[in-house]
């Protein structure tokens, strides 16, 4: 266990349970800080990555190229001293290239099981939208389940799994539409934007002094947990009180998806499950010893997003998912605690 670590400080004095809630906050928050030393001028997708990595889930980021999306993941993977693994999705991918398979051994004269790179903690699906629904599905198991089925056999990836999916929302030629199957399963939709001025500015200056090309460095970032501190984490934020009114706020969020005006699918219950999750983990990343109504509404555009469909004539008329939702966020009622 790394020094930081939330799970075997002894607790000095007070509440046991709220100093260990105040140690595991401490290192999310810097786990934060050390992930905007390499990725400038994205604080919102760092913290809703972080509110992933902490609530257990997979995250979907969707950008333009050269906005460091690729960087985050290698920068997330160098704080955490578990075991990291990239596939470039490509349309000639197989499901095997992902999975694994069998491979037969002459000098035994048996089947081995050679495992694939999701058996990993941290897995970078690079441009996951350049593979056909076939070698995409290969994800599905794994990602609900966290295990893979080989050869008949059900085999566990190690704990914690985190899938960081990339796609490139403008390039259409060569992609392929991902199925909502796997989308239900992303806890997080992000959207990576252009930086502000001033951020573009310390980023074309460290990336310049930087000796490779154009690469902003992450060897300088320090490993602050390693994968067993996560766990540690993930079962704080999950003991992590939730009012029943504030629970009933994430459902009827979720539930007003399915009849409101302009959406013409809405979310299942995996979105409630996901908005409650969502929230403990960034109440725990804000020191909060409870969840509040902010929390859920601050994570519910990147839970939503991809779960519901625009009608067709508000996308005729040029609305956007996010405003339509942003609209329902606004009309919802939230409690007042």
């Amino acid at each position: 266990m790394t020094e930081h670590s939330p799970a075997t400080e002894p607790s000095a004095s007070g509440n046991p349970q709220a100093q260990q809630r105040q140690r595991a906050s401490q290192l999310a928050q810097a786990l934060r800080n050390e992930l905007s030393k390499a990725v400038i001028g994205q604080q919102a997708v760092i913290d809703d990555v972080l509110t992933a990595l902490i609530a257990g889930g997979h995250v979907l980021v969707e950008g333009v190229p050269g906005l460091g999306k690729t960087l985050l993941v290698r920068a997330l993977a160098r704080c955490f001293g578990g075991d990291f693994a990239r596939i470039q999705f490509t349309p000639d991918l197989m499901p095997s290239d992902i999975t694994g398979h069998a491979v037969y051994d002459l000098a035994s004269e048996q089947f081995k099981l050679r495992k694939g790179p999701v058996f990993t903690n941290l897995l970078l699906a690079d441009e996951i939208n350049r593979a056909p629904a076939k070698t995409q599905a290969a994800l599905l198991e794994v990602m609900q389940e966290r295990q893979v089925t080989l050869e008949g056999r059900a085999l566990p990836v190690q704990q914690p799994f985190m899938v960081l999916a990339t796609m490139n929302p403008i390039e259409q030629e060569g992609t392929y539409p991902l199925p909502e199957a796997e989308l239900d399963r992303f806890m997080l939709k992000l959207r990576m934007d252009y930086p502000e001025l001033d951020e573009e500015l310390g980023m074309v200056r460290q990336v310049t002094r930087s000796a490779r090309a154009d690469m902003l460095e992450v060897s300088p970032l320090r490993t602050l947990l390693q994968a067993r501190d996560v766990l540690a984490l993930q079962k704080i934020a999950s003991d992590l009180p939730v009012d029943d009114q504030v629970l009933d706020y994430a459902v009827r969020l979720a539930r007003a998806t399915r009849n409101w005006p302009g959406l013409a699918i809405g979310a299942g219950p995996r979105a409630s499950i996901a908005l409650v999750r969502g929230a403990r983990a960034r109440a725990l990343l804000r020191g909060g010893d409870f969840v509040v109504p902010d929390d859920i509404k601050g994570c519910a555009l990147a839970v939503l997003r991809h779960r519901v469909r625009l009608a067709p004539e508000l996308d005729i008329e040029g609305l956007s998912v996010d405003q339509v939702l942003q609209q329902l966020l606004d009309q919802v009622p939230a409690p007042r605690l």
